[in-house]
């Protein structure tokens, strides 16, 4: 295929990265707690029931841990990024470690063995969002 190349000194791109509009962020702001806090209460109740009937309780349960996950997604995203980059990584570390532990208490196994099946999840978020928010931010925390 043909295709014109750009001339020189010209970008090819507008320099920016976000391909959605105002109007897509604003729902997805909603949308993803929302979603995910549905799914997760799904997941909590699903296990906590161990295959039994469903009964009011399991929907309340799930309906609190819904609500529960979505506040403290709607929390972390609101109040992380105001932190330094080392102290945004941790709380959304604590976030997953904490969603992640609660789901696996669930099962009936201990809390210390709840606790260290979610460390490594922690880790595993922290490395990452750190490994973002470092090569991203700047050393307060801001975006460069």
């Amino acid at each position: 295929m043909a295709q014109a190349a750009p001339l020189s000194g010209t970008p090819t791109t507008s320099g920016s990265t976000d391909v959605f509009g105002p109007e897509i962020h604003t729902i997805a702001k909603w949308a993803v707690p929302v979603g995910g806090g549905l799914v997760y209460g799904y997941w909590a109740a699903a296990i906590n029931r161990s295959g039994g009937a469903i009964t009011g309780w399991n929907w309340l349960f799930g309906f609190a841990c819904a609500i529960a996950f979505a506040a403290a997604y709607i929390g972390v995203r609101a109040l992380a990024p105001m932190m330094r980059r080392e102290l945004h990584a941790l709380v959304w570390a604590a976030f997953a470690g904490c969603a992640f532990g609660f789901l696996y208490s669930q099962t009936g196994e201990t809390v210390l063995r709840s606790v260290f099946m979610s460390l490594p999840v922690a880790v595993g978020v922290f490395a990452v969002a750190f490994y973002r928010y470092y090569t991203h931010e700047n050393a307060e925390g801001k975006a460069s």
